[in-house]
């Protein structure tokens, strides 16, 4: 079985568990602290710091692995990129206090201390701008680091900003932006590949059904051209005669999330009957 490495506790771990269970993939551990689990049977997977990931998949511990784009940038490492998983979102960005007086990243002036958790983004995000800067390096809570006289300015993450405001620091800049990625290791052979593209496409087919709604609907015939304009489908609605049906057709379609409501309203004025909305649990296209 491949190795794919998880990260071990937080947030991000529980919604790569929710990820992978959806995608038939059930993690099943011999308890809570197991360092290993059972995917499906399909393959294994091995919990480990999120920060760790990059080195463990890179060095070939792993075959692959899920973590932050943000942790993967700041390890340096080469990783083939798979796909983005599309939550976990967050940015990496510049802070000032906000009685600095510094607005914009132009404002930084050289020989300013900068503390982050990613020192080597910071060391690169300045360089690359002709600033020259000192990075403090911290294991956590950078954002204290100008109060206290340790740093000028901090470079962390945020996904809300509302941390950064409520420590009086205003964002000036953003250095990356990041989500959840399934990144592997470049030294996999062509039968690791093929098994790590098939655990892309389950986990891409259950990310393209969240936000989606299988709705079907029986429709007057004389209204279909309209509908068809409400229920535009993947590739256009699905229409099926009804047994005793009469003027009526069963019309199927796959609808956006977000929409339902005005979609479901449209429907009804134009005649239709029998509304049924279901979630789909796993789409390819």
């Amino acid at each position: 079985m491949l190795k794919i490495a998880l990260p071990n506790k937080g947030r991000l771990s529980e919604e790569v568990r929710e990820l992978f269970n959806d995608a038939g993939l059930e993690v099943r551990a011999r308890g809570e602290r197991a360092l290993t689990a059972s995917l499906g049977g399909e393959f294994e997977a091995i919990f480990v710091r999120a920060q760790d990931i990059p080195e463990f998949v890179a060095d070939g511990a792993a075959q692959a692995g899920v973590t932050g784009w943000d942790l993967v940038n700041e390890a340096g490492r080469e990783l083939d990129l798979l796909m983005d998983l599309e939550f976990g979102k967050c940015r990496l960005v510049v802070a000032a206090r906000e009685e600095s007086g510094i607005t914009s990243a132009d404002g930084v002036k050289d020989g300013m201390r900068v503390a982050s958790c990613f020192p080597r983004l910071t060391q690169d995000y300045f360089a690359k701008r002709g600033q020259q800067v000192t990075v403090v390096p911290v294991s956590g809570a950078a954002e204290i680091a100008p109060h206290l006289g340790i740093a000028d300015i901090v470079v962390d993450l945020t996904s809300t900003g509302s941390t950064l405001k409520m420590n009086g620091l205003r964002e000036v800049a953003t250095v990356l932006e990041s989500s959840a990625r399934l990144v592997a290791c470049k030294r996999n052979d062509a039968e690791a590949s093929q098994k790590l593209e098939e655990l892309k496409q389950a986990l891409g087919s259950v990310l393209a059904a969240r936000g989606k709604r299988y709705l079907m609907t029986n429709v007057p015939r004389k209204v279909l051209p309209q509908v068809r304009e409400v229920l535009p489908g993947l590739n256009g609605p699905t229409v099926v005669d009804i047994m005793n049906g009469g003027d009526f057709v069963a019309v199927h379609a796959v609808v956006s999330a977000k929409t339902i409501y005005r979609t479901i309203n449209a429907l009804k004025a134009m005649g239709c009957e029998g509304i049924l909305v279901t979630r789909i649990e796993r789409l390819m296209p």
